[in-house]
């Protein structure tokens, strides 16, 4: 009888956008390490950003929000726009309720802060990969109880 063959995991292609050169190139190489893992493009802003998703076409999208040119909030909202199969992850400092329910509409399939555990980020990278959504958990209780904190202009 023949041994049961292993199932092979499929490489998750990730495109990173990150204004901050240090902290692109380490999200990069802490994702690299990962064996089912390929970051397939890096961008410094937000039309870089969108230029990498459209040409390489990969399965996760994770980015920063604020960024010149666009904010991955834009670009999550173009690619949603576009009809684009690339899931998007923002990866933030921004700890607010308003900017997850921005995020969300804007078609993110994760929300996470930048103090999160690195050994979590690739994990996260999967449950989004495989349909799920995920979310800081902090954040995500207080977006249920806490109204929009976001001035008219934070929302333009």
């Amino acid at each position: 009888m023949n041994p049961p063959a292993k199932t092979a995991r499929k490489t998750i292609r990730v495109v990173i956008a990150e204004d901050q050169g240090m902290i692109l190139g380490a999200l990069a190489s802490l994702l690299e390490i990962e064996g089912d893992i390929t970051v397939v493009g890096r961008a410094r802003n937000g039309a870089e950003a969108l230029t990498a998703v459209l040409t390489h076409k990969p399965d996760i999208f994770l980015t920063d929000i604020e960024m010149p040119e666009m904010s991955g909030l834009d670009v999550a909202a173009e690619l949603k726009r576009r009809r684009s199969a690339t899931r998007v992850i923002i990866l933030t400092t921004f700890a607010r309720a308003g900017y997850l329910r921005r995020a969300l509409d804007a078609g993110a399939s994760g929300y996470l802060l930048k103090d999160m555990a690195a050994e979590k980020l690739a994990d996260a990278v999967r449950r989004v990969q495989s349909g799920l959504r995920v979310i800081d958990p902090e954040l995500a209780a207080e977006a249920w109880v806490e109204a929009d904190p976001l001035t008219d202009r934070e929302r333009q």
